[in-house]
């Protein structure tokens, strides 16, 4: 296994993150127990999961599987995601602008009855609750590393650092980290953070892969530029790029894809013929380094210096080995160029008016 520090910290971490998305619903109890077990003997020492993940079920499994080894991995866990109210509380508004860059408003994940307007978001009266709910979900008195989920545009930003500050004062959290954030709202904190000397957020997870590669052009030189670990997450397109998919085929039952109305609306913007012809080009580009396509895909992300690890789940044992089989390929320069040519195909260059 290869380590490498989270961004500017002296936090090392494994290459691969395992992430625990699936576990739980997707993946049963005993196999993901099973995968975690194998993760750390084959050296994973960063595990991710979330609060909103099973509405809290992977995190009691994450915490059956490190009972007696917690402190040797670093584990982080995420709050503040926008969630479905109870109907006694109608619908929830979401606040944030809509234009070009953010054309819909954030969809609301289910959480069950009696959610109400204050058990989501990024106040301080939520971040505390869901923080300490996911340490007794846990079953530890810390996290490694703590993320605000995604933003929220009702709040102001400086109410979330000063929680999360705090947060790290009690010594419940050692590092923190935001997910699903844009470069400008990343730059804002660190700014926010500096001036009034606050704990930053060292570490963000976008979601960056070989069909989605728009962090490439602020989100990515801002975290090398400041020294922000970055954790991405989809780094196989929900599975996409494993190759095993067809354009005309219904998606494979129990797949990313298929996981009922939410596995295909989370999925559903990679599913195009654009998408699928790019995965035509990438795959001889693949057997050149002799590797399966789901194997370079993952070996093309940590080829990028800016990645600190890739958080990337598992279905099976045999699926985990694979993934952590990436961690030893290298990519030569004209791989990554071809993968450029295609990524061109995807996204044709556009001109740039500003930042020249």
């Amino acid at each position: 296994m290869q380590y490498r520090k989270l961004g500017r910290t002296g936090l090392k971490v494994s290459a691969l993150c395992l992430g625990t998305m699936t576990m739980g619903k997707q993946v049963d109890e005993a196999t993901s127990l099973a995968i975690i077990d194998r993760a750390i003997d084959l050296g994973v020492n960063f595990i991710d999961t979330a609060d909103m993940y099973v509405n809290g079920v992977t995190e009691g499994i994450v915490a059956k599987a490190l009972r007696g080894r917690r402190d040797s991995v670093v584990l982080a866990s995420k709050g503040g995601h926008i969630r479905k109210l109870a109907a006694k509380f109608g619908e929830y508004q979401d606040l944030g602008p809509i234009g070009l860059a953010r054309p819909r408003h954030f969809r609301p994940w289910e959480a069950g009855e009696g959610t109400g307007p204050n058990d989501m978001g990024l106040s301080r009266k939520h971040l505390m609750q869901a923080l300490e709910a996911s340490l007794r979900r846990l079953g530890t008195d810390y996290l490694d590393l703590y993320y605000a989920h995604m933003p929220d545009y009702a709040t102001p930003l400086d109410e979330t650092l000063r929680a999360m500050d705090d947060m790290v004062r009690q010594g419940k959290v050692r590092y923190l980290g935001c997910s699903n954030f844009r470069a400008f709202q990343l730059a804002k904190a660190l700014c926010i953070s500096d001036r009034q000397g606050l704990a930053r957020w060292d570490a963000i997870q976008p979601p960056f892969n070989l069909l989605a590669r728009d962090v490439e052009y602020e989100l990515l030189p801002l975290c090398l530029e400041e020294g922000v670990g970055v954790v991405p997450f989809s780094p196989m397109a929900a599975g996409l790029l494993s190759g095993k998919y067809a354009a005309d085929k219904a998606p494979i039952e129990g797949a990313r894809f298929s996981l009922g109305k939410w596995g295909y609306l989370y999925n559903k913007p990679y599913w195009n013929d654009l998408n699928f012809a790019a995965i035509e080009q990438l795959r001889p580009i693949a057997a050149s380094a002799g590797v399966s396509l789901s194997r370079f895909a993952l070996a093309w992300v940590l080829a990028n210096p800016a990645i600190s690890s890739i958080s990337n789940g598992a279905t099976s044992v045999a699926q985990l080995e694979d993934n952590v089989a990436a961690t030893a390929v290298e990519l030569t320069p004209d791989m990554l160029a071809a993968c450029d040519e295609v990524w061109r195909t995807v996204r044709p260059p556009t001109t740039v008016f500003y930042g020249r």
